[in-house]
């Protein structure tokens, strides 16, 4: 391990001891830093998955990213460009298969299934799909496992896992709060993949699309969850307070009332996710 922190710019930084990131300088309002390409790779392997290959303008970042072993294959955590433009790219780069939960995005590899275990690079990885930020936005469990001697034909001893870690996407980040994309997600189905996580996530590094990583994922998500509920609140009594039903308020001026204290730079994002939360209201 290194002492390097985040943001370390297109080198490859490790987090767990199968885990690594090269974050890609590519800041943004809606990217915060920069896109996280996370490498997983158990030690003494040489091949390595990559999760979200990033934009496809920045040729450094692929390069860097192709350079960190035999890439066996590539997932896709969702369709948001910052983590699929350079699939055509890195696919030729690279030759090997990109696996995405929409066919779109795949590329040599077949559409991710929920709760299919992949056993790639020494790593047992178990696609959780978490929709809510996007549709086919999707969470992978990765482990890391220590098997008894393959020389002793007579033990017993079972399979333990020695590591876990969650790749999220952007459906939890690494700082600030994860905006809804009113275009195809949704607020129950965000709130649903949240308990999920926290099920799910016992013992889980947080290694997220964007933001510094977490040793513990379930704090932060239980973080996500709380916050969401206290914005619903919000909105509710601002609703109140305008005299409107969630089917009559405006996103904007839900907005302008409800996020008043933060900067107007960020209202555009915070629309989208007011957008989804009056969407929830009206089917409460």
């Amino acid at each position: 391990m290194t002492d390097l922190a985040h943001p370390a710019y297109e080198i490859r930084r490790p987090v767990t001891a199968f885990a690594s990131v090269v974050l890609c300088e590519n800041p943004g309002m809606m990217e915060l830093e920069g896109t996280n390409t996370w490498v997983l790779q158990a030690p003494g392997r040489t091949d390595c998955v990559v999760v979200d290959p990033g934009p496809r303008a920045h040729r450094k970042h692929l390069k860097r990213v192709a350079e960190t072993g035999d890439v066996a294959l590539v997932l896709i955590t969702h369709r948001h460009a910052d983590h699929t433009d350079a699939i055509k790219r890195f696919h030729k780069m690279t030759g090997a298969p990109v696996r995405a939960r929409t066919e779109a995005h795949c590329r040599d590899g077949a559409i991710l299934t929920d709760r299919e275990v992949i056993e790639v690079a020494g790593l047992r990885i178990t696609v959780l799909l978490t929709p809510g930020h996007t549709a086919d936005s999707t969470s992978f469990l990765v482990e890391h496992l220590a098997k008894g001697d393959p020389a002793n034909t007579a033990a017993t001893e079972p399979t333990r896992v020695i590591g876990r870690a969650m790749v999220t996407g952007d459906t939890i980040l690494g700082s600030g709060t994860t905006v809804l994309d009113p275009s195809d997600g949704t607020l129950r189905d965000y709130l649903n993949s949240l308990n999920r996580l926290i099920v799910e996530g016992e013992g889980c590094a947080l290694l997220p699309g964007h933001g510094p990583d977490h040793p513990d994922l379930i704090p932060v998500a239980r973080f996500y969850k709380t916050h969401r509920e206290e914005r619903l609140d919000q909105i509710r009594a601002a609703l109140a307070d305008l005299g409107l039903t969630p089917a009559q308020a405006k996103p904007m001026k839900v907005v302008r009332k409800v996020y008043r204290d933060v900067d107007k730079k960020l209202w555009p994002a915070a629309r989208m996710s007011v957008k989804a939360q009056l969407t929830y209201l009206r089917e409460a």
